[in-house]
């Protein structure tokens, strides 16, 4: 018998954890929780939706788990104040960590992790609570990720980075060994980080322009 879960969260990113936590964990998903103001369906992958309130009366902490599904809004924020009030309620909060990743740092992952496939997790690394590595990353040894950080698709990070909480590192970005990224940090897609960043920093690569000759003028296409 698989132990019960909720999942808070209405979205593209519920119905995912459902997926992965349905077809590649040890629970099984009980209801979809949200806050009433944005509850605007009943169901979601046949399960009821429901209020927090509802959610205590009806599975109660002692007979369930919790995970918060949420992105990145507003520098994490909202996922951090979730999974705060999630634990207040006195819920245990479940990590989901893809059969399909490759962890070496003998476990050392917190509370309401979302680590997909292909993710490389070296030895020595350490997670802390409520962090999101979408698939295909790369976390070297003996680097820290502090809680409320979402890192994207493909991320390099080198051996010995810290990367400071509720930071959003983007797809494709590469992190050159020992340094420090600072709190609530942005670093965009593509961006190569050669040094330490200050908190609250954003950092943005240039995105390619169009060429002037169209796409129709290239002979060997």
């Amino acid at each position: 018998m698989k132990k019960q879960l909720l999942i808070f969260g209405a979205g593209e990113i519920a119905e995912l954890a459902h997926f992965y936590f349905q077809s590649d964990s040890a629970y099984g998903v009980a209801a979809f929780v949200v806050d009433a103001a944005y509850r605007t369906s009943d169901t979601l992958c046949s399960l009821p939706v429901i209020t927090l309130e509802e959610a205590i009366a009806r599975f109660p902490p002692a007979a369930c788990d919790f995970f918060v599904a949420l992105s990145y809004s507003a520098l994490n924020a909202i996922r951090k104040q979730k999974y705060l009030d999630a634990k207040a309620a006195g819920y245990s909060i479940a990590s989901y960590i893809s059969s399909r990743a490759s962890l070496l740092n003998e476990g050392r992952v917190g509370e309401n992790c979302f680590i997909l496939e292909d993710n490389t997790i070296q030895p020595f690394v350490r997670i802390e609570n409520n962090v999101t590595l979408w698939s295909g990353n790369h976390i070297g040894h003996h680097s820290v990720i502090k809680s409320h950080t979402f890192i994207a698709s493909h991320v390099v990070v080198s051996g010995g980075v810290t990367i400071g909480e509720q930071c959003f590192i983007g797809v494709n970005a590469t992190l050159r060994d020992h340094i420090t990224i600072g709190d609530r940090c942005v670093i965009g897609a593509g961006a190569l980080i050669l040094s330490d960043t200050e908190p609250d920093g954003l950092y943005v690569g240039t995105a390619t322009e169009r060429s002037k000759v169209p796409s129709h003028r290239l002979k060997k296409i």
